[in-house]
């Protein structure tokens, strides 16, 4: 059954009866505590992507490699980080595998990606809180594109590091939209960083947005975390 399933994917398009591709979905599960068998299925996923099967069965390929793929998967994906049609879900896929290797081929291939798709991979290194792309995150905090740089401060306040931190204090932002994502961003740093119990960054933080030219939500929420730093 998983052969014919592997078999209809070669032609498997748009309105196509979905069910023919279920022993895959089966295989998916039924490997779980079978690394031998989930090897090979990932192998085979990822011939699969490399041959001319449509966009849509492509969809399905990286879905799966998002549920089991690992650095085996990486380079085939990543091949896929630029093409319009495929990037999405090829980087979906990157985003969920937890080896290091899908962090890295995200930011190597940022760079070389503009608009969109760029917002994309800037979203997914938040998503794995990745901390090894704050230097980079930095650097975007002042592009001349304001989704860029709004995208790259809500990036950088889900890694929630001191690093972040640090790379949010020191951007400055050019418009209203861009300014208030650094603060929250900013915020959401300053609560991680005091739920870690590093009360000293924290506190830091949050006497820098007490300025009268600061948003009143944000200087309330920076008073209530400097009073949650001294335990009251």
């Amino acid at each position: 059954m998983l052969d014919q399933a592997f078999e209809a994917l070669k032609t498997y398009d748009w309105g196509a009866e979905r069910n023919v591709l279920s022993p895959i979905n089966e295989a998916v599960l039924s490997t779980r505590n079978d690394s031998a068998a989930r090897n090979e299925l990932e192998s085979r996923l990822v011939a699969a992507l490399k041959t001319p099967i449509s966009r849509d069965a492509k969809d399905f390929v990286c879905r799966k490699l998002m549920q089991i793929g690992t650095a085996a998967s990486v380079p085939t994906l990543a091949e896929l980080l630029s093409v319009k049609d495929l990037s999405h879900m090829a980087r979906f896929a990157l985003e969920r595998i937890p080896a290091q290797e899908a962090a890295q081929a995200i930011r190597d291939a940022l760079p070389k990606i503009s608009g969109p798709l760029k917002l994309g991979m800037i979203s997914s290194l938040g998503q794995r809180k990745d901390s090894a792309s704050v230097p980079l995150l930095a650097k975007l905090l002042m592009d001349t594109d304001p989704a860029i740089v709004r995208s790259a401060a809500l990036a950088l306040g889900s890694i929630r590091t001191s690093e972040s931190a640090k790379a949010l204090s020191n951007a400055r932002p050019t418009s209203p939209e861009t300014q208030l994502a650094v603060l929250d961003a900013s915020l959401s740093c300053a609560e991680a960083l005091l739920a870690a119990g590093n009360k000293g960054d924290a506190i830091a933080i949050y006497k820098s947005l007490l300025g009268d030219g600061q948003p009143k939500q944000v200087r309330l929420a920076a008073t209530r975390g400097i009073l949650a730093c001294a335990g009251r």
